[in-house]
């Protein structure tokens, strides 16, 4: 257990992140807090891992994301200040958005710029995410009303690197139009350096186990209620229980006719009362998981703002309200346009089949390397 990972609000993104990492690293160790009360997490979660983090001569890494306060931990543990610190970003609190500049807690995003200046390694989810943190710093220590330090963004960014949030795709084959299967797996292929050429076959085995949570997990972060639900619904009917579906149609088909139809095939249209795709409605989702929701084939329909164009070709995003209310107009008079569409950006970079390299080099006792 050299690898010591901890996790201040285990849940969403950040469960998936370090269950992820204990799963395919060796000799990782995980500590973990509910994933409740967010604000008393940052505060106090340092604490709480000082008391049960167990002392260790094993452990040479320690890795965290930036809701434990890495400054005070150390202060609290020296033992664990002696290791190679890495601190992950899925969010940074200088930029996070806050109804009015006034109601942002100045301690949140000052615990963030402290761990960092103790941490060894920065890594951020994103270029956004990174740049957009570094150059507020200067701006965000402008509150203090004097005696402020300087030149923090200078001491922070050499520690500072971009490692996109890993993303084990599962198999969801079963789940896609036949049109969309071929093109998924070419947007799995990875040719490279030093990538991993997939085989012909969509993932299997580990990524398999996780295909029937894939859409729960779209929901996971949201309070709201959505049309995925109807559209999982759908899915469930139509694929997930499809072996249910068969013994059913066999036992009526022997029942009326007395005979066994080994072969029984289902016709989509069968399933969803004979509308076809044009009549269908459109469904539109707010999957909060974007990486994954175009995987399964959903039309990204993003602003021109944040992360998202770092993320998205350029025909996927949109400017104004009244673009997007337009295009959505649109694709809900054509809902052909979004079904048949094959998504023109990349996927596969965002996988661990692609990333396990970068984490593996990052999660090593080695100097640190241009990742």
């Amino acid at each position: 257990m050299s690898i010591l990972l901890i996790e201040a609000f285990y849940g969403g993104s950040h469960r998936q992140l370090a269950q992820l990492l204990q799963e395919e690293l060796e000799d990782c160790v995980l500590y973990t807090l509910p994933a409740k009360k967010w604000h008393w997490r940052a505060r106090t979660a340092a604490l709480y891992f000082s008391q049960n983090v167990p002392i260790s001569e094993h452990y040479r890494i320690l890795f965290a994301s930036s809701v434990l306060n890495l400054t005070e931990l150390v202060a609290l543990r020296p033992d664990l200040g002696k290791l190679k610190k890495i601190l992950y970003f899925h969010e940074n609190q200088l930029v996070y958005p806050v109804k009015k500049c006034q109601e942002r807690d100045f301690q949140y995003g000052y615990n963030q710029i402290l761990s960092c200046l103790v941490a060894d390694v920065v890594v951020f989810n994103s270029v956004y995410n990174m740049e957009s943190f570094l150059t507020s710093i200067g701006k965000f220590m402008k509150q203090i009303p004097d005696h402020r330090p300087t030149d923090l963004q200078s001491v922070i960014r050499p520690k500072c690197q971009v490692a996109y949030f890993p993303i084990r795709f599962p198999d969801v084959a079963r789940f896609m139009p036949v049109h969309k299967i071929a093109h998924l797996k070419k947007m799995l292929s990875l040719n490279g350096n030093g990538s991993t050429v997939l085989s012909k076959d969509l993932p299997s085995q580990p990524e398999q186990r996780d295909s029937e949570n894939l859409l729960e997990n779209f929901k996971s972060e949201s309070d709201v209620p959505s049309a995925v639900d109807i559209a999982q619904e759908n899915l469930d009917n139509s694929s997930m229980q499809k072996p249910v579906l068969k013994k059913s149609n066999l036992d009526n088909a022997s029942s009326h006719h007395g005979e066994n139809n080994d072969n029984v095939t289902h016709d989509p249209l069968n399933l969803l009362g004979g509308v076809d795709d044009q009549q269908r409605p459109l469904h539109i989702v707010w999957p909060h998981r974007w990486l994954e929701a175009v995987y399964c084939g959903c039309y990204p329909l993003c602003p021109k703002d944040l992360v998202y164009p770092e993320i998205f070709p350029a025909e996927y995003l949109y400017s104004t309200p009244e673009q997007l209310s337009k295009r959505l107009q649109n694709f809900c008079k054509r809902p052909n346009i979004v079904r048949k569409h094959l998504y023109k950006g990349e996927v596969a970079q965002f996988s661990w089949a692609a990333l396990h390299g970068k984490f593996r080099s990052l999660l090593t006792t080695e100097p640190s390397e241009d990742l």
